[in-house]
């Protein structure tokens, strides 16, 4: 199974700062491949998302995103789901959470609280990383499957929640 790594860096994933003008670039290329322009909320959706460290929700979205309607924020973001911008994290809470897709930013998986529903970014080394992925791989194979790539979402709770 391949690992999806990024060829587009940007420095925002960590929420330091803006991203690189390659990410918005490969973002409107998706969106005319689809027929769609990069309008100035879709491009305010994107920074947002690119400046955090954790997917947020639409609350979260539109407190940072000056200006932008709750209406827009949806209408957007089902948008750039639709050409592989952003993915959506159904957290089991009354919101879903919202981040740039894994082929734009790093590899990386999910903690997600099953009480509050906060999900938080986390990584593992390459060593355990590869070990996910072989053993994710034979799992598949077994059934039949051809895996591409995975996620790793874990529920628990959260230090607050505990």
């Amino acid at each position: 199974m391949s690992r999806s790594t990024s060829t587009h860096s940007h420095s925002g994933r960590a929420g330091d700062g803006a991203p690189t003008e390659d990410l918005h670039v490969t973002i409107a290329q998706r969106l005319r491949g689809d027929g769609l322009r990069y309008t100035g909320s879709r491009r305010k959706v994107v920074e947002v998302l690119a400046a955090t460290d954790r997917p947020l929700t639409i609350p979260e979205i539109l407190e940072q995103a000056d200006g932008l309607a709750q209406s827009s924020a949806y209408r957007n973001l089902t948008e750039l789901i639709g050409v592989g911008v952003v993915h959506r994290i159904v957290s089991g809470d009354e919101f879903s959470h919202f981040e740039l897709a894994e082929d734009l930013t790093s590899h990386h998986h999910h903690l997600v609280c099953t009480r509050c529903g906060r999900v938080t970014d986390f990584t593992v080394d390459d060593e355990l990383e590869a070990a996910l992925d072989a053993a994710l791989d034979a799992a598949a194979r077994r059934q039949g499957f051809e895996p591409e790539h995975h996620r790793l979402d874990v529920g628990g709770r959260c230090a607050d929640c505990r």
